[in-house]
């Protein structure tokens, strides 16, 4: 009875092992969006989140295009850099991070001049989940073995 018992377990963890694993597309060979696409689906997804107006939805239509024209520019330099195999210098690394908050300051006051009061909290709140759902996925991406935020606390 006990072998019958161990011979039906090795045949149920043999058979769970052999199923096939659904495969996710390689991105590389998904086509990506254009930058204008890209634009107008955020536009409409912070439209319906936010429950803009259509004077709203101009403004933010060309804080999306310059926000997005900067992170091209930033993309690209990255990739061109990346290229040269260098690491950044202290300075390099400071003024870069400087210029990110910079970019940042400027962003939430636009963000302040043209929202309302509870359209503004409900954006921080949206910006603040999708970075902590980015983070996320950045620390199960690289694997257990890095120190969580609340690994640090405890």
């Amino acid at each position: 009875m006990k072998k019958l018992f161990i011979m039906a377990l090795l045949v149920v963890g043999m058979t769970t092992v052999a199923q096939d694993r659904k495969e996710r597309p390689n991105r590389e060979k998904m086509e990506r969006f254009t930058p204008e696409q890209r634009n107008q689906l955020m536009l409409k997804k912070m439209t319906l989140e936010l429950d803009l107006s259509a004077k709203q939805q101009d403004q933010m239509k060309s804080v999306i295009a310059e926000k997005s024209a900067k992170q091209e520019s930033r993309m690209k330099d990255r990739k061109a850099n990346k290229d040269k195999d260098s690491k950044l210098s202290a300075d390099e690394r400071f003024n870069r991070q400087n210029m990110m908050m910079d970019e940042k300051i400027a962003m939430k006051s636009k963000m302040k001049s043209i929202l309302s009061d509870s359209q503004f909290e409900k954006w921080d709140a949206m910006k603040a989940k999708h970075h902590k759902q980015r983070s996320h996925r950045m620390h199960k991406k690289m694997g257990d073995g890095m120190n969580h935020k609340e690994d640090v606390k405890k």
